[in-house]
């Protein structure tokens, strides 16, 4: 083969490669594209362009359901996505772990089957408007409707997960958007093969921590059952600085 011949077989061979890496993203990108410019707006609000300024963030979940209190205390590291967690076991025991996610499977069954499922679950809680347009779900925009929990209206965004794959299978959220593009209300109702399941909360009690902005109080219901779930001791790290900052 000539020089000139082998050049346009490595011409060829890019050409191939690159249309393979294009239909490899395109499903996803269309998915996370279709129907989004209000998802989008809301994600920009709540800070989704600095997002990449984050090194850690820290914040603790809590949950009350009657005669039930949760609390969970998580340090996340986005770049690496090493978790630490701090919270009690079954038997009421302190728990103190850290891992990378990228090696979940050489972890305790402990965490592989309820310390990271509860990080994934209290982290939506956390930065739902990120995982809205980070996901690839497929998204629309339903126009003005009723809020589930009073008699206002708000723009209505329905995100709808895919039937397999990923920690929200099947799930969907329902967003209430106000005008200054926060969320004010959420409907979770749950997906594919799995028990009914409906939470409706407010999102409220918004905060600064860096550039980001969290909702840290939800007040509604789990199935007909009073719930609120509060996001408290929320800080960040940001790239060139080892303080954190508080949010306020």
């Amino acid at each position: 083969m000539s020089s000139t011949q082998a050049r346009s077989e490595m011409s060829r061979l890019n050409v191939i490669r690159l249309l393979a890496f294009i239909l490899l993203i395109l499903p996803a990108t269309s998915g996370a594209q279709q129907g989004t410019p209000t998802a989008e707006q809301v994600a920009k609000t709540y800070g989704l362009d600095s997002f990449g300024k984050i090194e850690a963030i820290r914040y603790t979940w809590n949950a009350e359901l009657p005669g039930v209190q949760l609390s969970h205390r998580w340090e996340w590291s986005p770049k690496t996505d090493t978790v630490s967690y701090e919270g009690k076991d079954k038997e009421g025991k302190l728990v103190k772990v850290s891992y990378q996610r990228a090696q979940l499977g050489s972890q305790s069954d402990a965490i592989k089957n309820e310390i990271d499922p509860a990080f994934a679950n209290d982290q939506y809680w956390l930065l739902l408007p990120f995982h809205v347009v980070w996901d690839g779900a497929t998204v629309t925009d339903e126009g003005m409707q009723k809020l589930p929990l009073s008699d206002a209206s708000a723009q209505r965004v329905v995100v709808k997960y895919p039937s397999e794959g990923g920690y929200q299978p099947g799930d969907t959220w329902d967003l209430y958007v106000g005008a200054d593009k926060r969320i004010v209300e959420i409907a979770y109702h749950h997906g594919a093969n799995k028990p009914p399941k409906l939470v409706i909360a407010t999102w409220a009690d918004h905060k600064t921590a860096g550039p980001l902005l969290v909702a840290t109080d939800h007040r509604g219901s789990f199935d007909g059952k009073p719930l609120r779930v509060s996001i408290s001791d929320v800080s960040v790290k940001v790239t060139g600085s080892e303080n954190w900052i508080n949010a306020q």
